[in-house]
């Protein structure tokens, strides 16, 4: 198994970002009651953290078929460390209610695109 690190200079090395960040995978540990209880909560800190910049992307995710909402969600963390990003994650009230657990995992983007659009005169914005 390659170190993490050794990996990253790899990555670096032959030329791709290796931009490192921090991903929860979020799932329902009790009912859909308790999880609905804490949902204000959570979507204040997530708002907090995406102000403070410490939120890259969140969201639900579907069932495997993509018609269903399953319940799991992933949160995208910036973070300086492994240990910082769980703070973060260990901290938002869903985890921290106990209406959720996750599993945290560095993950180093290496390709990809982002598309920003912004329209000046109609304040409008589209991110794809």
């Amino acid at each position: 198994m390659v170190a993490w690190s050794d990996y990253k200079s790899e990555a670096k090395n032959r030329g791709a970002l290796a931009l490192e960040l921090y991903v929860a995978q979020s799932t329902p540990a009790k009912a859909p009651e308790d999880v609905k209880a804490s949902l204000a909560d959570h979507l204040a800190y997530q708002a907090q953290l995406e102000r403070s910049g410490q939120l890259a992307f969140a969201g639900p995710m579907s069932d495997e078929t993509g018609e269903h909402m399953q319940g799991m969600g992933l949160i995208i963390y910036r973070a300086d460390s492994l240990e910082t990003a769980r703070k973060l994650a260990k901290d938002d009230p869903m985890h921290k209610s106990g209406a959720r657990n996750f599993v945290l995992r560095r993950w180093m983007i290496n390709e990809g695109s982002l598309n920003v659009s912004i329209g000046l005169s109609t304040g409008t914005s589209a991110l794809s």
